[in-house]
């Protein structure tokens, strides 16, 4: 199993942000989306809010590949649909090239 933690940023909106926060309550989420996270090979994921800076954490399977979920989100409309409306949430980071939202961190420190 691999660990991975993502960033993005919110919109500074406290009324968009409470939005987005319900989105992702409990059973919220579309059932399309949570389908097809899972079935990319995501074991995992949570995402933590601060201020508007969103952290994500995902364990995923060995197999797992990026590219793989990015070729089956874009060709699922219910994705589309999904990341459609949470990029009236969503916004990227100062440093994200153009259409990136989630940008890996690098990991600086481990306890061992």
């Amino acid at each position: 199993m691999k660990r991975y933690c993502l960033a993005c940023d919110l919109k500074d909106n406290a009324e968009l942000i409470e939005q987005y926060k319900v989105y992702h309550d409990s059973g919220n989420a579309w059932p399309e989306i949570t389908e097809s996270i899972k079935s990319a090979g995501i074991l995992d994921m949570e995402i933590y809010l601060i201020g508007n800076r969103l952290f994500m954490i995902m364990e995923v399977a060995d197999n797992f590949d990026f590219e793989k979920k990015a070729v089956a989100d874009a060709e699922n409309p219910s994705v589309q649909e999904w990341e459609q409306l949470m990029w009236n949430y969503q916004q990227q980071l100062p440093w994200a090239k153009n259409g990136e939202k989630w940008m890996l961190m690098d990991q600086i420190f481990k306890l061992e």
